[in-house]
């Protein structure tokens, strides 16, 4: 049995991922770091069988210091929006439900400080934030492993169980790469990472400006 993916559903609370059924299998995403559409930036996300299933177009133009990411319709599902903090390295990426930015973030990803450093083998660490989902306990954050600029990172939960894992795919390059989604894990969650990765670490950079 394959896992469905649900594209159009957003993240009302990502505390402890939920019970998978026992047949439930991962879910494989192909990831191209490029928008369909013309003088756009962003991402397509295609399922195993081919189908768009959601997208990030960004128009160069555009000096936000966000991203939307969309299901194949063009519905809002999760905002990424880049909160700069003075000190070196200090920049968080909040995630919002849907195009919400008003109501509190749902999570925050932040640089690992060793990482950057050049030491540890975190590189990001993705954590609850309070007051979300109307005021929800939310359970434990997760660490980010590997080297996204290889494509090759892997996200532990709280128990150092691998979530999700970002994958090159043979022989495209760097713009193509797979996401595999353990079952009982939000997908769009863990497109929002990959979304707050890119930012970090990606070369070019998603959006021109993150100036706010």
């Amino acid at each position: 049995m394959t896992a469905k993916v649900h594209p159009n559903v957003a993240v009302p609370y990502l505390g402890q991922p939920a019970a998978a059924a026992a047949d439930e299998e991962p879910v494989t995403l192909t990831v191209w770091r490029k928008s369909l559409l013309f003088n756009c930036r962003g991402f397509t996300v295609f399922d195993a069988s081919g189908n768009l299933v959601y997208r990030v177009d960004s128009y160069a133009s555009d000096s936000r210091a966000e991203v939307v990411l969309m299901d194949a319709a063009g519905r809002a599902v999760l905002t990424v929006r880049r909160r700069k903090v003075i000190g070196l390295g200090a920049d968080q990426w909040l995630v919002y439900p849907g195009e919400e930015t008003r109501l509190p973030p749902l999570y925050a990803v932040k640089r690992a400080a060793q990482y950057m450093r050049g030491g540890g083998k975190s590189m990001a660490h993705v954590a609850p934030c309070s007051g979300a989902a109307g005021g929800k306990q939310a359970g434990g954050g997760y660490e980010v492993e590997g080297s996204y600029l290889r494509r090759c990172c892997t996200v532990y939960d709280e128990r150092r169980r691998a979530v999700a894992e970002v994958r090159p795919k043979e022989a495209v390059g760097s713009d193509v790469f797979r996401l595999v989604v353990q079952p009982g894990t939000e997908v769009s969650l863990a497109l929002a990472v990959v979304l707050a990765l890119d930012q970090m670490f990606g070369k070019p950079s998603l959006l021109r400006s993150w100036s706010s």
